[in-house]
């Protein structure tokens, strides 16, 4: 035969692996608590939009439904949530997650605070802070959670890589791109020397100082280089394009005016730093309260109270 069959039946073979491909990779990041944080989620954006309605309809109000709707649409911000729609149910775990959230909301809240506090930016709203952006911090720690985990292990994969390489010159190169310690100085150091350009109009307040010496307090005492400088990356790639969207679409705007000013991207991932760091913290502190409780009931036990 010259011609081959083009029967849809025989491709059924060659579709059947890559449908099992597909299932098997959703397998393995939705798990049992998934259905919750996306469930979650989905409640705070409906509670957002019915509590501040009036904020909805003015936005609408510039579509115009009757010609070419879609090009009013907001695409930067429907793949934002779309993004951050999948991330935050990838390898959910509420026992860990609900913590990620508490720190989310507090550590937004006061960053929120010192930033509307100081005018180093402001909302279209003039709200300081406005309540409705809190709940975009835990969401995307979540979201900056995932990102960091996979960048963990793409980055030990590559490390443990670096024993099959034969060439001396590519080791050694391997081993300089991967030096997180140098790194980690490197991108830290910079990111407090572009702070403190940004922050001097606001030297007069306590809070910048109190935002100022937690920074260098949390740079200078480092648990673990790799994590610390992977989970800044990930911020600052996540927060690129949250600052794109808000300052852009004037949101919200900095006392700069730029769009958005490198700062502020920056700024997302010392944040994402900051709530790790609080998060170990309350870990260990839950550790340790724990232990002491266990102490007393055993001291109950042989004092037979």
């Amino acid at each position: 035969m010259l011609f081959k069959s083009h029967d849809p039946l025989n491709q059924t073979p060659a579709i059947m692996p890559t449908m099992s491909a597909v299932g098997t990779a959703i397998k393995r990041i939705w798990t049992r608590d998934s259905r919750f944080l996306l469930g979650g989620f989905f409640v705070t954006i409906i509670l957002i939009v019915y509590i501040w309605w009036p904020l909805v309809v003015e936005y609408f109000a510039y579509v115009d439904w009757s010609s070419e709707w879609w090009r009013y649409m907001d695409w930067l911000l429907l793949g934002i949530f779309g993004f951050m729609s999948i991330t935050i149910i990838s390898r959910a775990n509420l026992k860990t997650d609900l913590l990620i959230i508490f720190v989310g909301i507090f550590g937004g809240l006061a960053i929120e605070s010192w930033g509307t506090q100081t005018n180093l930016w402001h909302y279209y709203t003039a709200e300081r802070p406005p309540l409705w952006i809190l709940p975009a911090w835990p969401i995307a720690s979540l979201s900056i959670d995932r990102i960091t985990r996979v960048l963990l292990f793409l980055t030990t994969k590559c490390t443990k890589s670096i024993k099959d390489l034969k060439s001396k010159t590519l080791v050694y190169f391997v081993s300089f791109v991967f030096n997180f310690k140098t790194f980690y100085w490197l991108t830290f150091a910079s990111f407090l020397s572009l702070m403190l350009i940004f922050v001097a109009p606001t030297f007069d307040k306590s809070l910048t100082w109190l935002s100022l010496g937690l920074c260098i307090l949390l740079i200078l005492t480092p648990t673990n280089y790799r994590y610390a400088l992977l989970t800044f990356m990930a911020g600052s790639g996540l927060g690129y394009y949250l600052e794109l969207w808000g300052t852009t679409r004037e949101c919200w705007t900095y006392y700069t005016y730029q769009t958005p000013p490198l700062f502020a991207v920056l700024a997302h991932g010392m944040a994402a730093v900051a709530f790790w760091r609080a998060g170990l913290l309350l870990k260990n502190l839950r550790g340790k309260f724990s232990f002491l409780e266990k102490r007393h009931l055993s001291a109950e036990q042989d004092l037979g109270i």
